[in-house]
């Protein structure tokens, strides 16, 4: 027996010259290549208008008038971020961002989840209409019913507070509230039945069973809500502009759209194009900074989460 044979690399070297195996390891290559080539185009998509606000917040005002200067600038200018700091108010903006966004999106994880958990757990009649009724909220615009809307909250005296953010998301709807309600039905429905069955033989109530045996067991979900409700009212500029008409009161998407046509305003009648447009993009970074580094720490948890919530089915 040759040495090869005894080493048992017989077949392998066997193997190689077989024609056939080397156009399957082409074909693997050539697919992974593509597979790639997609993905790189598909990142640079999203991530060039992010690459461009970042490097163009930083150029000095040379830079900006060169040309030949696009991506890296020559130095690390700051002055564009202390304007944005002091045109953003941004302490005041940012505090206020928070207190309309954190508590709602945390009142928003109970009541959604509460709701669905009747949708997805229990027998009623007309369930199923009154769940089509609840994502026909989601797929008409906000827009076609704000003057209703603004009327009833100035009824109630809400116009230039913060009721309009706290009040809705106790009732589960508040923004994409049907949304985060069809969330928490799916992954309910995915529960085993036999965990209620033992609960109700021991005598717990509905609630009970909800409270302290489906609503542990939803963390994923919970987390995927939680997130996806900060994130969009954190980057909500609609209710702000429409309800809040005292500037101090304002969050800082709805503080930029005021600022970003000030700086234009302001900039351009100087002729100051180039540097009113590296201050707007300074502006812009300030107001997503703290949503990238919020998700930097939970990245991990939210992609277990969606995966485990069946998002991406």
């Amino acid at each position: 027996m040759s040495i090869l044979g005894r080493t048992g690399l017989l077949p392998m070297v066997t193997s190689l010259r077989d024609p056939l195996v080397w156009q399957r390891r082409g074909l693997t290559w050539l697919a992974r290549g593509l597979t790639y080539l997609i993905l790189i185009e598909v990142s640079y998509v999203f991530l060039f208008p992010v690459i461009f606000m970042v490097s163009t917040s930083f150029k000095s005002p040379d830079d900006l008038a060169d040309i030949t200067v696009y991506w890296i600038p020559t130095q690390i200018h700051l002055a564009h971020y202390e304007i944005a700091f002091q045109f953003l108010d941004y302490a005041r903006a940012a505090g206020n961002s928070v207190i309309t966004s954190v508590p709602t999106s945390m009142v928003q994880v109970v009541s959604c989840s509460l709701i669905a958990y009747g949708f997805a757990r229990i027998q009623f009649a007309g369930r199923n209409i009154l769940f089509l009724l609840v994502i026909f909220t989601f797929i008409v615009p906000p827009q076609t019913v704000v003057v209703p809307l603004y009327f009833l909250y100035l009824n109630l005296d809400w116009i230039d507070t913060y009721m309009p953010f706290w009040i809705p998301p106790i009732f589960g709807h508040g923004v994409r509230g049907a949304l985060f309600i069809l969330i928490f039905r799916q992954f309910f429905r995915g529960l085993p039945w036999e965990l209620e069955d033992a609960a109700s033989v021991d005598g717990a109530s509905r609630f009970r069973v909800y409270w302290q045996i489906i609503l542990p067991l939803s963390a994923p979900a919970m987390l995927v809500v939680f997130l996806f409700s900060l994130v969009w009212y954190w980057n909500d500029s609609f209710l702000s502009t429409m309800f809040l008409s005292n500037l101090e009161a304002l969050t800082l998407p709805a503080r930029l759209l005021y600022v970003l046509y000030g700086i234009w305003a302001s900039f351009s009648h100087y002729g100051a194009v180039e540097w009113s447009e590296a201050v707007m993009m300074a502006s812009t970074v300030l107001v997503i900074a703290p949503q990238v580094v919020f998700y930097i720490f939970v990245q991990r948890h939210f992609i277990h989460s969606v995966d485990r919530t069946g998002l991406v089915e």
